[in-house]
């Protein structure tokens, strides 16, 4: 099973249910069965027994099974509507977002912002976010002053995977080192 396995699954379950035809109910959850059927059907060859595997080997725990294993989900991330039901939570004092440094001048001027997602996603530890940098060029860790933010009544999340979201940060919630 491939890296190209898991980004795959990440595309129809955050982004494109309808790439293999495929439909994810109000909270993003899909049917297992039906969607290894229409994965091996457009090529994508996946047996229950790798997907457990993806699902509990994936570094950034992307997915989530629910109790009973028959459905599946990404854990956040997503571009289509869905309600992962997440609950408020007062984050801890300082959070953090990796990004490239090409990304800086831009954040400067407008913060940070969900773009075509549901969220901005912020790490609690600083090793995480530099990971998520490197992605997309040279990184650069930003440091959120999330206990300001929260006292200012933005709200925080934490999902499943242990990703802090946010609808957006302000630029004078960023400290750039």
């Amino acid at each position: 099973m491939s890296e190209n396995t898991s980004k795959f699954l990440s595309l129809i379950l955050r982004h494109k249910p309808e790439t293999i035809g495929i439909n994810l109910d109000n909270n993003g959850w899909t049917d297992v069965q039906e969607l290894l059927i229409k994965m091996n059907a457009s090529g994508q060859s996946l047996t229950l027994e790798q997907l457990i595997t993806l699902v509990d080997t994936n570094d950034k725990k992307r997915f989530v099974f629910s109790p009973d294993q028959s459905k599946i989900r990404a854990n956040q991330g997503h571009s289509v509507s869905v309600d992962l039901e997440l609950k408020e939570l007062t984050p801890p004092k300082q959070l953090y977002h990796g990004t490239a440094i090409k990304n800086i001048d831009s954040i400067k001027e407008k913060g940070l912002i969900k773009g075509d997602r549901h969220h901005v996603h912020l790490s609690s530890d600083p090793e995480t976010a530099r990971k998520v940098g490197m992605r997309y060029g040279k990184p650069i860790v930003l440091i959120i002053n999330s206990e300001y933010m929260y006292s200012d009544g933005y709200k925080f999340y934490l999902s499943d995977n242990g990703v802090w979201l946010t609808d957006k940060v302000l630029p004078g919630y960023i400290i750039f080192e």
